[in-house]
C-alpha cells in the first residue's frame, strides 16, 4: 500500500530527514529532476515549456526542473510569483543557480501562444496551502487555466496550486493538472475526490527520504489501496471443496416495494463465493425475491409491519448454522427495530454486515454498536454516515477520512464509508482509501452489491479488514469493467454482479 500523508505529517518527516544527515538540497534536486523527466514525458519532441513558481520550496523544485529541461536543450520559461528577495534556503540557492545556468526569470502573459506539445508546470504552492489563492497567484492559476484548454499539458510539484493538502477540496481557483509528480509520499487530499480527479495521473517518485526519517509518522496512518495488496486476501478454492466450504449468508432485507434491493444482496452474496444465501422477510416478498434467482433460498418472517422485537427469535433461529448476516438493505423500520438489531447484535457471535436502513435505524442510538459479540462492518453513505453522526452529508463529504476514523475507533468496528474514493477505517485508526469505481455507479443497488459482496466474502472466513478492503476493491473494479463495455450513463447496480467475475478471473479465483 501507498501511503497518504498530511501537510504536517510532511513537514515532520521532511525535519526528519534532515536529522538523519539528508540535506533538503539533495531531496530538492531529485525533486526537481523527477518533475523535468515528467514533463518531457508529457511534451511534444519539439514542445516549450512554461514554469509558475511561488517563493517557496515547491518553487525550488521547479527551478530545479527550469535547469534540467534547459540542460536537455528544450525551451524554457520561468516565472517567479514574488520577488527574489523573498526566496530562501534551498530555494534561493537554486534561483541562483538557475540564473547561473544562462536562464533568466520572465513574466509570463496568457497571450503566449502555448499550447499543444507544450507543457506548463505548475510549482506555485505545495502542502502548506491554507486559504484561496489571491492576487498574482490566483491569476497565474487562470493562465494555467487557459493554457490547459488551448492543448497544453499541465503537470504539478506534488500538489495542484489550491488544493487542500488534507481535504482533497479545491480552493478557488486551483489548478486541473494533467499529471503530479508526488514527491516521496503521496498526499491524502490527492487521494480522495475531488483531489484525486484534480491531480490527474500521479507519479510517486523516490527522492531520497530516509528510511529512519519515517519512525516519526504514527502506526496508523492512512493508505492507498492497490491491487496487489487485496487480490491474495481471497484464498484460491481446492479442488476438494464443497457449497459448506464457502459459508452461508443470511440476508435480512426486502419489504413490499423494495424486493429488488433484496435480490441484488443475494445474488451479489452467490457470484461472490457464498456457498449458500438464505434471505429472510415478509411472506409476500419472499416469491418475488427468489424469482430474480433460483440459487437463492428463503425464510418467512411472519410479524408483520417494520421489523421488530418480534422478529426476534425468528432471526435468531435463521442465523443458526450460518457464517455471516447482512442485516437492512430494503427493510421497514419502525420504532422497535433498533432494539431488534440491539438485542441480535447482543446475541449473534457471527460477523454483521449492516446496510441501509439498518443503519438509519442505529442512527437513533449507534450505542447499541458497543455491546456487540460479533465483528461488525458498516457500509454507509455519506448521507446515512450523517445520520449516524447528526451532520450532513455535504459535512461527512468534506471530512470523510476524519469522520470514518473517528467512529471506527469510538464504536470498534471496521466502517465502509461509500461515495467517490471509498474509505474504510479500522477500529484502531488505521484509514485505507480505495481508488476504483466510477461515477456510472452512483445509481440506486449498487449498495447492495457491496453488502452482498462483503457479506459473501466475510462467510468464507475472511476478516471485517479484509473483507471491506476487498470487496471495496472488487466492487468497483467491476463498475470499471462494466463503464468500459457498458459506459458510465446507463450503467445500473446488475451490471455490477455481472462483471464481478472478470474480477475474480483476474485474480485466479
Amino acid at each position: 500500500m501507498k501511503r497518504a500523508l498530511t501537510a504536517l505529517e510532511m513537514r515532520r518527516v521532511d525535519a526528519a530527514s534532515a536529522d538523519h544527515g539528508m540535506p533538503g538540497s539533495v531531496l530538492m534536486e531529485n525533486a526537481g529532476a523527477a518533475l523535468a523527466k515528467t514533463a518531457l514525458a508529457s511534451s511534444a519532441p519539439q514542445g516549450r515549456f512554461v514554469i509558475l513558481c511561488g517563493t517557496g520550496n515547491n518553487g525550488g523544485d521547479g527551478f530545479v526542473a527550469a535547469r534540467h529541461l534547459s540542460s536537455a536543450g528544450r525551451t524554457v520559461f520561468v516565472e517567479l510569483l514574488g520577488e527574489v528577495s523573498a526566496l530562501q534556503g534551498d530555494a534561493a540557492r537554486n534561483a541562483r543557480a538557475l540564473t547561473a545556468s544562462g536562464l533568466t526569470f520572465t513574466t509570463i502573459s496568457d497571450d503566449l501562444p502555448i499550447g499543444s506539445g507544450d507543457v506548463v508546470i505548475d510549482a506555485i504552492f505545495g502542502t502548506g496551502l491554507s486559504r484561496a489563492p489571491e492576487g498574482k497567484f490566483a491569476d497565474a492559476i487562470g493562465r494555467i487555466s487557459v493554457w490547459r484548454a488551448a492543448g497544453a499539458k499541465v503537470v504539478s510539484a506534488d500538489l495542484p496550486s489550491g488544493l487542500s493538502s488534507d481535504t482533497g477540496i479545491p480552493f478557488a481557483p486551483c489548478v486541473t493538472a494533467d499529471a503530479t509528480t508526488a514527491f516521496g509520499f503521496l498526499k491524502l487530499g490527492q487521494t480522495i475526490e475531488p483531489g484525486a480527479q484534480r491531480s490527474g495521473c500521479i507519479e510517486l517518485v523516490d527522492i531520497g527520504i530516509p528510511r529512519a526519517a519515517q519512525n516519526v509518522l504514527p502506526s496508523q496512518g492512512t493508505f492507498l489501496i492497490e491491487e496487489s495488496d487485496v487480490k491474495n486476501r481471497l484464498p484460491a478454492r481446492r479442488a476438494e471443496s464443497h457449497k459448506g466450504t464457502f459459508g452461508h449468508v443470511l440476508v435480512i432485507a426486502g419489504s413490499w416495494g423494495k424486493t429488488g434491493a433484496a435480490a441484488l444482496v443475494a445474488k451479489a452474496a452467490l457470484r461472490s463465493g457464498a456457498g449458500l444465501v438464505t434471505v429472510a422477510t415478509r411472506p409476500e416478498c419472499l416469491q418475488p425475491i427468489m424469482q430474480h434467482t433460483p440459487e437463492i433460498m428463503g425464510v418467512e418472517l411472519v410479524s408483520e409491519g417494520p421489523l421488530g422485537l418480534g422478529d426476534f427469535n425468528s432471526i435468531l433461529e435463521a442465523a443458526d448454522g450460518k457464517q455471516a448476516v447482512v442485516i437492512g438493505p430494503g427493510i421497514d423500520r419502525g420504532d422497535e427495530t433498533v432494539r431488534l438489531l440491539g438485542s441480535l447484535l447482543e446475541e449473534l457471535t457471527i460477523p454483521c454486515v449492516l446496510d441501509a436502513d439498518a443503519l438509519n435505524a442505529i442512527a437513533t442510538n449507534p450505542s447499541v454498536l458497543d455491546k456487540a459479540k460479533g465483528e461488525i462492518l458498516l457500509t454507509p453513505h455519506p448521507g446515512e454516515m450523517g445520520r449516524l453522526i447528526g451532520k450532513t452529508a455535504a459535512e461527512v463529504n468534506a471530512d470523510r477520512v476524519g469522520i470514518a476514523r473517528a467512529f471506527a475507533t469510538q464504536h470498534s468496528v471496521v466502517l465502509l464509508l461509500k461515495g467517490a474514493r471509498t474509505v474504510i477505517s479500522r477500529h484502531d485508526g488505521a484509514v485505507f482509501i480505495n481508488p476504483t469505481g466510477n461515477a456510472g455507479m452512483a445509481t440506486g443497488g449498487s449498495g447492495d452489491v457491496l453488502a452482498g459482496l462483503t457479506g459473501a466474502l466475510l462467510a468464507q472466513g475472511l476478516s471485517t479488514e479484509d473483507a471491506a478492503l476487498a470487496g471495496a476493491w472488487a466492487h468497483g473494479a467491476a463498475g470499471d469493467v462494466a463503464a468500459a463495455k457498458r459506459g458510465q450513463l446507463g450503467l445500473i447496480a446488475s451490471d455490477v454482479i455481472d462483471h464481478l467475475g472478470d474480477v475474480w478471473t483476474r485474480w485466479n479465483r
